[in-house]
C-alpha cells in the first residue's frame, strides 16, 4: 500500500499552456480587453455544461455568494437563513452584504434539519443560503417548496457540488442562483475564483455591474440591455473580476467533470464499504434523489468519548493519514462557535453533537486503488486500536 499526498493537486491540462503562453506574450490578462476574452469564453461553456442561461466568473465563491445576496436588493440588516455546518465564508459573505446571519440545525447526517428549517424560515426571513456542505445534499424538494410558498429567494452554496446532481437536475440550477468555488481543493481548479449561475437577467445584470463592469464593458456580456440599463450607474462597484490567467487555466477541466465526478464517487464508496464494517464509525449514505460528486468522504464516530475521538485523530496521524473532526479543533472555520465576527451565537446542540463526532478526510479523484487501501487501512487500524481497551473490558 502507498502513502497518498491527498492535498497535491491534478496536473492542468496541457491544453491550458498554450493559451497561457500567448496571453503571457500578449500581457492580456484583463477580462475585458475583447469580447471573446478567456473568461468571457469559461462563463458561456460553464453556463452551457451547466444548463443555465448566464454565468458570471469572480474572484472566488465567497465574492459569488455577496454579489447574489447584493443583486437581490436586500434591505439592510435583512435576515438570511443558512445552515449552522458551513464554512465561515458563507455567514461572512452575509455580513458584508450588510445582512444577519440566521442559523439553522443541520443532523448528523449533514443535511438540514427541515424542522427547524421551517421555524427559522418563519422568523422574517429575506434570502436562504443553502451550503451543499462537502457534497452533501439537503432535501432540496421540502427546502425549495417552502420557500416558494413564501416567495423567499434560494441562493446555493455549490463549492462542494460541481457535478452532483438532484432528480437529475444540476447542483446550482435549483435555487435563483447557484455559486461554485474555483480553489484548489475543488473539483476545478484555478488556485482561486468562483463563479455564479442564474437563469434571471436582472439578476445576473446587477452582479456584473457591481463585479466591476464600469462604463460600457457590460455590453461585452449576453445579457438583454433592457436589464442593464435599469441597474447601469446605479450600483456600486466592488471589482470582484476573474482574470484571463485564471479562465485559461479552467476552461480545459471542463471536460474532465465527468471523469473526475466518477472516479470521485468511485473512491468515496470504496473507502466507505471498508469503514462501514466497523461498529465505530458511521458513513451517512446519499438521499435517494441524490447523484453525488465527492472528492472528501466525511464518517461519524459512534459511541467514543471526547478522550477516544482525539486519541483517533491522532493515531491516524501517527499513520500518515489526516482525519480532521470538525469540532475538536480551536479555531476550524466550520465550527460555527469560531464564528466570533457574529457576536453572540445561540448555540446549535444538534449541530454541535454532529461536530464533534464529524470526521473528515480528502479522496481526490486521481487516488488508485492501493492508496485508498492505505487511507482505508489506516483508520479502520485507528479505530480499533482506540477502542481495544473498551472491548477487552466489556469481555
Amino acid at each position: 500500500m502507498t502513502k497518498p499526498d491527498v492535498y497535491g493537486a491534478e496536473a492542468i491540462p496541457p491544453q491550458a499552456l498554450d493559451a497561457i503562453t500567448e496571453m503571457l506574450g500578449s500581457g492580456d490578462l484583463f477580462r475585458y480587453t475583447s469580447e471573446n476574452s478567456p473568461v468571457a469564453l469559461l462563463e458561456a461553456e460553464f453556463a452551457q455544461t451547466m444548463g443555465a442561461k448566464y454565468a458570471l466568473a469572480v474572484s472566488s465563491c465567497s465574492a459569488a455568494l455577496f454579489l447574489s445576496l447584493k443583486a437581490l436588493k436586500l434591505p439592510r440588516d435583512a435576515r438570511v437563513l443558512i445552515p449552522a455546518f458551513t464554512f465561515a465564508a458563507v455567514p461572512s459573505a452575509v455580513v458584508h452584504a450588510d445582512c444577519k446571519p440566521v442559523l439553522c440545525e443541520v443532523g448528523m447526517n449533514y443535511r438540514i434539519d427541515l424542522e427547524d428549517f421551517e421555524a427559522k424560515l418563519d422568523q422574517n426571513i429575506s434570502a436562504v443560503i443553502i451550503s451543499h456542505m462537502r457534497g452533501h445534499t439537503s432535501d432540496m424538494d421540502a427546502i425549495l417548496s417552502l420557500c416558494k410558498a413564501r416567495r423567499i429567494p434560494v441562493i446555493e452554496d455549490a463549492a462542494h457540488s460541481l457535478g452532483t446532481t438532484w432528480n437529475g437536475r444540476n447542483i446550482g440550477t435549483l435555487g435563483q442562483i447557484g455559486c461554485f468555488s474555483f480553489q484548489s481543493y475543488k473539483l476545478l481548479n484555478a488556485g482561486e475564483g468562483g463563479i455564479m449561475i442564474t437563469d434571471d437577467p436582472d439578476l445576473i445584470a446587477a452582479a456584473v455591474i457591481m463585479s466591476g463592469a464600469y462604463e460600457h464593458n457590460w455590453q461585452k456580456h449576453p445579457v438583454l440591455h433592457d436589464s442593464f440599463a435599469k441597474v447601469q450607474n446605479t450600483l456600486p462597484l466592488y471589482n470582484l473580476r476573474l482574470n484571463n490567467l485564471s479562465a485559461a487555466i479552467i476552461r480545459p477541466q471542463l471536460a474532465e467533470i465527468p471523469r473526475r465526478v466518477r472516479d470521485g464517487l468511485r473512491n468515496h464508496n470504496y473507502v466507505a464499504g471498508v469503514l462501514e464494517q466497523s461498529p465505530w464509525i458511521s458513513v451517512p449514505p446519499a438521499l435517494d434523489q441524490e447523484s453525488r460528486a465527492p472528492d472528501s468522504i466525511q464518517f461519524n464516530l459512534v459511541d467514543l468519548s471526547d478522550a477516544q475521538t482525539l486519541a483517533f485523530q491522532d493515531l491516524c496521524a501517527e499513520r500518515g493519514v489526516k482525519v480532521q473532526v470538525f469540532g475538536m479543533s480551536q479555531d476550524n472555520a466550520r465550527a460555527f462557535w469560531n464564528w466570533h465576527f457574529l457576536g453572540p451565537i445561540l448555540d446549535m446542540p444538534n449541530t454541535r453533537r454532529m461536530l464533534m463526532r464529524a470526521c473528515d478526510v480528502r479522496l481526490p479523484a486521481r487516488l488508485t486503488t492501493d492508496q485508498l487501501d492505505f487511507v482505508a487501512t489506516s483508520i479502520m487500524d485507528a479505530i480499533h486500536q482506540t477502542m481495544e481497551p473498551q472491548q477487552s473490558c466489556v469481555a
